[in-house]
């Protein structure tokens, strides 16, 4: 983990790099509840978090810190947990799920086909996104994930695609991109951004 002054000075790059548009959502996957305080005091305004446990003890700490965003795996018996302390779900993907949410959410697209990865095929969106709809979600965009690349030129076609996507359905928000292809998905349309690595490595 960096000094609180490098990661302030990172997010900040971060921030300007991808324009006023685009929100820096910290990916809080491998950080510890103690390390938590450094991000605060960084000026870290959004976190995301990847597991629903995590999010509670670390929400349960610095919960007025920050705005907190759920963007892993959702279970639907995590549903109302991640209802109760988020302000946004990156990763609806089941209608189970669907049926437990109360909060604003983006449905994850699979664009890839890929069977380690959740996420609704593109073909299967117009269904899902309906279904949501009967439910009372509040669906406000879409996520998608790339096959990881050493190339984050390879992740355009992706970023496109969701936005293409996003486009025919009406939807407005895009999270998509991480640290190693934030600046693409920006320029692709991206309105959240989903960076680890690049903050604090």
């Amino acid at each position: 983990m960096r000094s609180t002054e490098e990661i302030r000075e990172r997010y900040e790059r971060i921030c300007e790099r991808v324009g006023t548009g685009v929100t820096v959502v910290a990916a809080t996957k491998y950080v510890s509840l103690e390390e938590m305080g450094a991000l605060a005091e960084a000026g870290i305004e959004v976190v995301g978090e990847n597991r629903a446990q995590a999010l509670e003890a670390k929400q349960a700490q610095y919960g007025a810190a920050f705005r907190w965003h759920f963007i892993g795996h959702l279970q639907s018996r995590k549903a109302p947990l991640v209802s109760a302390l988020c302000e946004l779900c990156h990763s609806l993907a089941s209608e189970s799920a669907a049926r437990q949410l109360s909060i604003p959410s983006l449905v994850e697209v699979n664009l890839a086909g890929e069977e380690t990865k959740s996420g609704i095929a593109p073909e299967k969106l117009e269904d899902f996104l309906a279904f949501c709809a009967q439910v009372g979600v509040d669906v406000r965009g879409l996520m998608t994930m790339p096959p990881l690349t050493g190339d984050a030129e390879d992740s355009r076609p992706y970023f496109r695609r969701l936005r293409e996507l996003a486009e025919r359905f009406s939807l407005t928000q895009l999270s998509m991109g991480t640290s190693q292809d934030y600046l693409v998905a920006a320029e692709e349309g991206a309105t959240y951004v989903r960076v680890g690595s690049a903050l604090w490595s």
